[in-house]
């Protein structure tokens, strides 16, 4: 049993997360896995080191390096504007302004491209194609993806910017992402247990883990598709992601066998542009890897409905490690399995300091259902989205808000939030600057 297994385990109690999935390098070597808990809620089934569970945002800096694959074989330019490579779809205008955007920026979320995420889509319900989620019609759930700022100016995380990026591959090569990613990444480096299965095929759904909101509770349908592959749709485990950091240490130290070149793999773990802070101190872009201390270290946070994860690892010693949860509430784990982790195989520099969960009381969010006016006029109506709020505007489909606080609800595919005030008794809509008051009916 893991050494790290008790406190992990205890974790999982405490934050209402079911099941939990870890591996752990140390000089480029595995030196430790280890699993708590269960595939689902109620279900005896434990979580095992091949239990699948979706890599969430970490599938994007594994399509990344599917990129740059293509970059060192002369058949892609990271400078280059996108549009010149693109035929099944196209950076639209802003206006009568044509922004110009780079594979680099899209590595970088320095596109200025909108969209952050994916909420995904239901069992059984429709997929759309890759071209509908860049439009944002119909069957999609998330709006177009467009560009609204200034490309190359400043960090802005878009996943809509890496589904940019799955489009070009696909129309560069004539070759399928799922299959593309196979060939240039997961094969090569031995990721077996690894596909960007979106839906996941039913003969691999007893291997997958169960997605759980913030009580606990599985999600029906047991987990979400997301048909925007390079963003959100790798399945995986732990020991395959660590398989993944071990190649990039590698490619960075020149090995023989090594999947990029020198002069990539530089690029590769060089700051791109300052970004905001994740696990480990990571607050700088590389290409589709956050770094930090200068590129010292590397990985990626993931969430996806029910699901999240971490990948860090550290560019000189062969130390890294990877955690993946079935529980909207993983992240605080997460955070707490990496100190341990860190503490436990003596990793440098790392901080041991963890965040205290500010969120809402379930009592709280009870007395925020119910139906309201936006500043007396647009009828709104709220319910409970597990922790998070529901809240659908007159006309308009449901839009789902996760807490950020105990008193603040951000949405999660607009840049719109609600935030609680005066002991509960007045709920504000936060939007463009603007404030309005709801007013309950």
């Amino acid at each position: 049993m893991s050494v790290l297994y008790d406190e992990i385990a205890t974790n999982l109690e405490k934050f209402q997360v079911p099941g939990a999935s870890w591996a752990v390098i140390d000089g480029g070597e595995l030196v430790d896995t280890g699993c708590a808990g269960v595939v689902q809620a109620d279900e005896p089934a434990g979580v095992v080191p091949e239990t699948l569970f979706q890599a969430c945002s970490i599938s994007k800096p594994v399509a990344v390096f599917a990129m740059l694959r293509l970059v060192d074989r002369g058949l892609l330019d990271l400078d280059e504007d996108v549009n010149r490579r693109l035929t099944s779809w196209q950076v639209p205008p802003t206006g009568d302004w044509q922004p110009v955007v780079t594979l680099r920026q899209l590595a970088s979320h320095s596109a200025g491209l909108t969209v952050h995420g994916f909420p995904g889509y239901r069992q059984g319900t429709a997929l759309p194609t890759t071209v509908q989620i860049l439009d944002g019609t119909a069957p999609t759930n998330t709006f177009g993806v467009r560009v609204d700022i200034v490309p190359g100016t400043q960090f802005r995380y878009a996943g809509g910017g890496t589904v940019v990026l799955q489009q070009l591959l696909e129309d560069v090569t004539g070759t399928p992402f799922q299959q593309l990613a196979r060939e240039l990444v997961l094969e090569p480096l031995g990721m077996s247990d690894s596909d960007y299965a979106q839906p996941l095929a039913p003969a691999l759904h007893d291997k997958a883990a169960t997605a759980h909101d913030e009580l606990g509770r599985p999600v029906p349908g047991r987990w979400h598709s997301y048909p925007e592959l390079a963003a959100a749709g790798l399945w995986t485990t732990p020991t395959d992601l660590l398989k993944f950091a071990v190649a990039v240490q590698q490619t960075y130290a020149g090995a023989d066998g090594a999947l990029l070149s020198p002069e990539l793999s530089r690029e590769l773990l060089t700051p791109q542009i300052a970004a905001t802070d994740r696990i480990g101190g990571l607050n700088h872009l590389g290409l589709g890897l956050f770094l930090g201390d200068g590129g010292v270290r590397f990985g990626h946070s993931g969430g996806n409905e029910g699901f999240r994860c971490h990948l860090l690892a550290y560019r000189d010693t062969g130390q890294g490690a990877a955690v993946m949860t079935n529980g909207d509430n993983g992240s605080w784990v997460v955070q707490r399995a990496f100190a341990a982790i860190a503490r436990t195989y003596e990793w440098d520099d790392y901080s041991p300091e963890v965040d205290e969960p500010d969120l809402p009381t379930d009592e709280a969010i009870a007395s925020l259902i119910g139906t309201y006016r936006l500043d007396g006029r647009l009828k709104l109506d709220v319910a409970r989205w597990g922790r998070g709020l529901e809240v659908t505007f007159a006309g308009q489909p449901p839009l789902l808000f996760g807490p950020t606080s105990a008193t603040r609800f951000a949405a999660v595919n607009a840049d719109t939030e609600f935030e609680v005030r005066e002991d509960g008794s007045r709920l504000v809509f936060i939007q463009g600057g603007a404030e309005l008051d709801c007013t309950r009916e």
